[in-house]
């Protein structure tokens, strides 16, 4: 993927943009879906409209052979992708551009950013695939410094080692899911941890925000595929060693690197846990009469032992709006792989479970490589495309969010009725009307990461305030019934104060000792995880 195939406001390929007629045709159908108004679409800003303020800094000549100070590249790397970041792109609106992008061919060239930077008094922003949904590439100039810069590693892609006794790769951090995938499967390998922004996320964005993938259960988050990670920081070098697992002190991965997002330093390389690609595959899907039946089915599952890969349900408004089905019914989509046996045993005591929960089968049991259900089909592709969804609505006046946590199952219906209910209440008051949808996407044995999606109509030049209202009662509702500010999303700049209050006090002070240590001078993406 190019520069040029971006979009230059909106989610993934600017070609994937649907003309005029085709948008409007799509807002129909949305509208008798949602039961509200959906306004005649607009046009988003072309590149030669946008008018954004003048670098603040020029580019030294030291940095000069692989930087880039156009109008194109500092739009593209101003902000990431959250419904914030859309609502104003579209309309020409990028209030932080960063005065310049670097983009390294080497670890060399890295570490010359950095020194740059440090004399220069200039602040530096990681930057993998710009898909941050919490504000986490978009740096408003912090106080005291001369302009920011954005430190991009997409010239740094390859899969430089495999050892293939150990079942582990040494890639470089810059590289996107599918160029990953491409050169994993050309050694027999893949490795299966597929965020809804696979195709334009990268390998050091997925572990500095440590990111939700494809397993349900198991290996939910990348925390579990790292064996190992290099990080350059402000003061030098940070390369944990490899083992499979040590009980030596605090992991070295998990306290500095995992979830670190670019404060602490830029990660440049990983050691990761790939696998063979599986052999066997098991499928089922099942209809609940509500969402939380269909959730303590899921309980029942995990709770058994069983780790199915896929353990998805969809709430009733959910399952219609992705085309899975159109019955009333809560779903849930069941999926069970293995590289070495048939998974006929797994799944069909994980469909016993579920119909002791009160589930019913929506068609047979396969147990077959030969594909998915025709419901997990249509959810795979929905999933996949949901956000180029999000630029048609944008497109056509509707504010559409997502937000996610995870709690404990004890507090999973009084999360999931509060949610559903101030949520819903805020969405009226604020914007006339609105829906809200939930889905199950990761569970433990312990508890579970359920998954929120907002539309509602939004008046022209408030829809921020609007934005704003929704998402704070949602975050604040998260907080008050037992659930983390995100599971998946990071924190960045949007969550970074309901953050503070969830972490323990004495951590909070730890982490800017650390940060201080590493980072002296604050060079690196000021105001996330802590504030400016």
């Amino acid at each position: 993927m190019t520069a040029l195939e971006r979009s230059l406001w909106g989610w993934g390929h600017a070609q994937r943009f649907p003309d005029l007629e085709a948008r409007r045709a799509q807002g129909e159908l949305f509208q008798a879906a949602l039961g509200f108004a959906i306004g005649e679409p607009a046009a988003p800003a072309a590149l030669d409209e946008i008018q954004i303020a003048k670098p603040r800094v020029p580019v030294p000549a030291e940095l000069e052979a692989f930087t880039r100070s156009d109008l194109e590249a500092r739009v593209l790397h101003a902000q990431g992708k959250s419904y914030r970041d859309l609502i104003r792109g579209f309309h020409g609106r990028f209030d932080n551009p960063p005065d310049f992008v670097v983009s390294p061919r080497s670890e060399a060239e890295v570490e010359r950013t950095f020194d740059w930077a440090a004399g220069a008094n200039v602040a530096v922003v990681p930057f993998g695939g710009g898909t941050s949904v919490v504000g986490g590439v978009e740096c408003p100039l912090p106080p005291g410094r001369r302009g920011v810069v954005t430190l991009e590693l997409s010239r740094l892609s390859r899969v430089l080692e495999i050892d293939d006794v150990s079942e582990v790769a040494r890639v470089q951090a810059g590289a996107l899911g599918p160029v990953f995938e491409a050169q994993l499967q050309s050694a027999g390998f893949t490795f299966r941890h597929y965020p809804q922004s696979y195709t334009h996320s990268t390998v050091g964005g997925w572990i500095a925000t440590r990111a939700g993938g494809h397993f349900a259960t198991g290996r939910t988050r990348i925390d579990a595929f790292v064996e190992s990670a290099r990080m350059l920081t402000p003061i030098g070098w940070y390369e944990s060693q490899r083992f499979p697992s040590s009980g030596a002190g605090p992991s070295p991965d998990a306290s500095l690197v995992l979830g670190s997002e670019g404060t602490l330093g830029v990660i440049t390389e990983a050691w990761l846990r790939v696998q063979r690609p599986p052999k066997f595959r098991a499928r089922a899907s099942l209809g609940f009469s509500s969402f939380h039946e269909a959730a303590h089915a899921v309980r029942s599952i995990v709770q058994a032992g069983l780790q199915p890969a896929n353990c998805r349900v969809l709430d009733p408004v959910e399952a219609q709006l992705n085309q899975v089905t159109h019955t009333g019914d809560a779903v849930l989509l069941l999926g069970f792989e293995s590289t070495d046996h048939p998974m006929s045993t797994e799944v069909q005591r994980a469909v016993e479970l579920a119909q002791a929960a009160g589930g019913r089968l929506s068609g047979p049991v396969r147990e077959t490589s030969t594909g998915p259900t025709e419901e997990a089909d249509r959810w795979k592709q929905a999933f996949i495309d949901a956000p180029y969804l999000q630029n048609v609505l944008v497109s056509c006046g509707v504010i559409a969010d997502t937000f996610e946590t995870a709690c404990t199952w004890s507090r999973f219906e009084a999360l999931d009725r509060g949610i559903r209910a101030r949520v819903g209440k805020v969405l009226e008051e604020v914007c006339g009307a609105g829906v809200l949808t939930g889905r199950i996407t990761h569970a433990y044995s312990d508890g579970v990461a359920p998954y929120y999606t907002f539309l509602a109509p939004g008046r022209g030049g408030a829809e921020l305030e609007q934005w704003e209202a929704v998402k704070e009662a949602a975050s604040s509702t998260l907080a008050d019934l037992g659930g983390t500010i995100t599971h998946h999303h990071a924190v960045g700049r949007v969550h970074q104060r309901h953050y503070s209050k969830e972490r323990p006090v004495v951590y909070g002070e730890a982490f800017r000792a650390l940060r201080a240590r590493l980072d002296p001078s604050g060079l690196l993406n000021p105001g996330v995880l802590e504030a400016q």
